[in-house]
């Protein structure tokens, strides 16, 4: 249903933001806006639809609307929340590299969900918002209903590959180049944005990376990517219970597909894995029809027999 451009009030009440909504234009998803409360630290986010609460947790350099082509489908079904990770975007941006630490980032999530009086939600994660959803999964599995992770292999096929790949150690070049003293310096919004490829798009990307922090983007990799001499983290992790959708772009040339094999093992309930050639690290945008319609029906599998 097509709604007309509004706006809504700020509510606070003794200090606390309760809510807080405006509409998009019509060219966008029909989504309103909020922030929940994450330790003091604001946490945007933008919703559509209603029903089981499905979460989607984005990746660099992105925002939440990075997921503009399934929000509207998935919609239908579900209410969707798409948030903007701290140091993104309109949400918050602490200073100090331990504010970007996996379990601040899995806080947020789970500031989300309370915020919206749920007690368990669908997680939807890419790229570093694949990692949070990875360990929201293993921190919190009472809460996590479905998980769906695009181009991210669990953290212990991901750190195999580092330790034994000597493809995916080339690849990791540009995270090592993060990891520099105030390499943060040198981004900027127009470079970050080079991999939009709509440039009505890009404009709208453009203007969310300049409302954003570098310095937070890098303190991501600052604060959880590993570092060399890289060693296989194994585990112990706790296993993931509840059903898991894959989905990779094959043609990732900054996470290899090798780092899938064996996930199968870190889970203790259905894994399914899907791999897309000609689909790039941005798989949700390359392959966006694909990915919708899977990520859907994947949701809905018992109801669709």
């Amino acid at each position: 249903m097509k709604r007309s451009p509004n706006r809504r009030i700020l509510v606070v009440l003794s200090g606390l933001l309760l809510f807080t909504a405006v509409s998009v234009p019509a060219e966008d998803p029909a989504v309103e806006h909020g922030f929940a409360d994450s330790r003091g630290v604001k946490i945007h986010y933008a919703t559509a639809g209603d029903g089981p609460l499905v979460v989607m947790i984005h990746g660099f350099p992105d925002y939440w609307y990075t997921w503009r082509k399934q929000i509207p489908q998935l919609a239908k079904n579900f209410k969707v929340v798409a948030i903007d990770q701290r140091g993104y975007n309109k949400s918050d941006k602490p200073e100090g590299v331990e504010n970007y630490s996996v379990d601040k980032l899995v806080g947020d999530v789970h500031a989300v969900i309370r915020h919206l009086e749920r007690d368990k939600a669908i997680i939807v994660g890419h790229d570093w918002g694949g990692m949070v959803a990875w360990s929201f999964a293993m921190t919190f599995p009472q809460m996590t209903e479905r998980l769906v992770v695009l181009n991210l292999p669990h953290p212990s096929g991901f750190t195999r590959e580092l330790a034994n790949n000597e493809a995916q150690q080339e690849a990791s070049q540009y995270a090592r180049n993060f990891q520099k003293p105030e390499a943060w310096k040198a981004l900027n919004a127009q470079a970050l944005a080079f991999w939009v490829k709509d440039p009505a798009a890009r404009k709208k990307y453009v203007k969310a990376f300049n409302r954003s922090s570098f310095e937070s983007m890098l303190n991501y990799y600052l604060a959880n990517y590993p570092k060399p001499p890289y060693k296989e983290r194994p585990g112990p992790y706790p296993k993931i219970k509840c059903p898991v959708l894959v989905i990779h772009g094959l043609d990732d040339i900054a996470l290899m597909a090798s780092g899938h094999n064996s996930t199968w093992e870190h889970i203790d309930n259905e894994l399914t894995l899907m791999t897309i050639p000609g689909a790039s690290h941005f798989v949700q945008h390359d392959a966006a029809d694909r990915v919708t319609r899977t990520i859907d029906h994947w949701l809905r599998q018992d109801e669709l027999k």
